[in-house]
């Protein structure tokens, strides 16, 4: 990975997504913006503005996130799970997406963006 990723983050805890930011800056890679909501992430991917995305699993209120992962894969953008651990396994076809388990390490970022980047 030599290039800067710009990196998408849905998250819906505040703390948890300036975590990331530092991380992914402290890496190398630029916050290209936050989603909070599934409605706001979607918007964002319509966008386009990423290389990568690190998606929270639950947004509000147990919200879950896989219409956002729908959209991911249709956009053909790379992402991270990110969980704390699944209550419920995710649906099929987004069974073998890689994970970013939670509590977040800058290593274990570090892994998982290189993981996703090499693969597509």
């Amino acid at each position: 990975m030599t290039e800067p990723l710009r990196i998408l983050v849905v998250e819906d805890e505040p703390l948890i997504a300036m975590v990331l930011e530092d991380y992914i800056e402290s890496l190398g890679h630029e916050l290209a913006g936050t989603a909070d909501s599934v409605d706001t992430a979607l918007a964002l991917i319509s966008d386009g503005a990423f290389d990568v995305a690190i998606l929270d699993v639950h947004l509000r209120g147990g919200e879950p996130s896989w219409p956002v992962a729908d959209a991911l894969v249709a956009a053909e953008k790379p992402f991270l799970l990110a969980t704390g651990g699944h209550v419920e396994p995710p649906p099929p076809q987004h069974d073998g997406a890689p994970v970013l388990t939670k509590p977040f390490t800058m290593e274990g970022l570090r892994s998982g963006l290189g993981g996703i980047t090499a693969a597509a």
